[in-house]
């Protein structure tokens, strides 16, 4: 049977080398490869600064943490999205408020997020939906109206731009992940990145547990004062070797994602199913993260189906995402710890979508295949 992961992390030589290059070294944290990766990742963005972090819920959290964002503050977050965007905000103690998404493009819905703030507001944060930028220029004028922080949650998005600037380097700061489904993988990891060198050097002692001198800078090893509340948020020596060989082909990998998303979308086209979601919008570059498919309302009951049918013929899915936040069954149940505006379209759009992968690992020629199959499917189960 022909095997069409939906994801699979693109490990080479050069990765292989420079892990063990690593292991074999002395310093396995707080070292050299961390810094190298950071400042080069800055580089391949385009500008800022970043502090590399043991994933992007702690990059979410570490942001939070450094903006000062805690008990009794609330931030607005949209309802579809990964639950990682919500619960960093919890782990500081404030409140997610949930607000609904726009139904075309995933992103969060610009015109609610007015009707969420109340004098305890002090974020917004937004997700670059698979790879589709937000409306930034709305988000930045609503934030400077109301003199709120704005946290980009750039997990699904490097390689996402806006009128030229990566995103992320937009609102306050920015969260990007580096788990092995992404466009470049540490294993576990995330990068907080911002244009204000500031933020990101206090960022850097809250990952470290606030110490007053780094370890390099001690005179005598092991005496440290803590002069601020941190945790232990860093990514290791180890992920950062991996995360430097695979940045080297970023660039590589996403040209293969934009050019099997193009193909996938030519091979499905309109059909009386459903259709894709936009993989693009003028004005923007996307990251090309995954292709998600909508079907028609009148054949959600039949989504689990459609992707188990997928599977069956070796060709992978995924669900981008599976409920709603507050219709889960911690967030629902939990009526105390969140506020929710709407979740509607979330609501629709989460029964409604079959994730197709367009990874670096895949070809053309598979995105045929699997547009093949997927309209074979369709017409099976649909009729």
């Amino acid at each position: 049977m022909r095997q069409i992961d939906f994801a699979r992390p693109m490990i080479g030589a050069e990765e292989k080398r420079a892990v063990l290059e690593c292991l074999e070294s002395p310093q396995l944290v707080h070292g050299p490869r961390s810094i190298e990766f950071e400042n080069s990742f800055s580089l391949f963005i385009g500008g800022g600064f970043s502090t590399s972090t043991s994933s992007a819920t702690t990059a979410l959290q570490l942001a939070y943490l450094t903006l000062g964002i805690g008990n009794g503050d609330e931030v607005i977050v949209p309802s579809l999205t990964h639950v990682a965007s919500a619960n960093s905000i919890l782990s500081v103690g404030a409140t997610p408020v949930f607000v609904d998404i726009d139904s075309q493009d995933g992103n969060i819905l610009v015109s609610q997020i007015t009707q969420a703030i109340t004098p305890q507001t002090k974020a917004i944060c937004v997700v670059h939906f698979l790879g589709i930028p937000v409306d930034m220029k709305a988000i930045m004028e609503i934030a400077k109206s109301n003199n709120l922080f704005v946290v980009e949650d750039c997990a699904l998005a490097l390689g996402s731009r806006v009128q030229g600037t990566h995103v992320g380097l937009i609102g306050d700061c920015g969260a990007f992940s580096f788990y092995p489904a992404k466009h470049i993988t540490t294993g576990e990891g995330g990068m907080l990145v911002s244009k204000n060198s500031d933020l990101i050097d206090r960022a850097k002692k809250v990952k470290a547990f606030y110490y007053d001198k780094g370890v390099g800078d001690r005179k005598i090893p092991g005496l440290y004062d803590i002069v601020g509340f941190g945790l232990n948020l860093r990514m290791s020596e180890i992920a950062a070797a991996l995360g430097n060989a695979q940045l080297k082909r970023a660039s590589e990998f996403i040209l293969k994602r934009k050019n099997n998303a193009e193909e996938l979308a030519n091979c499905i086209g309109q059909n009386e199913y459903g259709q894709l979601m936009p993989i693009s919008i003028p004005g923007t570059d996307s990251s090309y993260y995954c292709a998600s498919f909508v079907l028609k309302p009148k054949y959600v009951e039949n989504r689990n189906i459609i992707a188990a049918s997928m599977n069956a013929l070796g060709i992978g899915t995924s669900i981008y995402y599976p409920i709603a936040l507050p219709e889960s069954t911690f967030y629902s149940s939990n009526p105390s710890i969140s506020r929710t505006i709407s979740s509607e379209n979330a609501s629709k759009l989460a029964n409604a979508n079959i994730a197709l992968g367009v990874g670096p690992h895949l070809e053309p020629s598979d995105m045929a295949y699997v547009a093949g199959k997927l309209l074979e499917v369709l017409k099976k189960e649909l009729g």
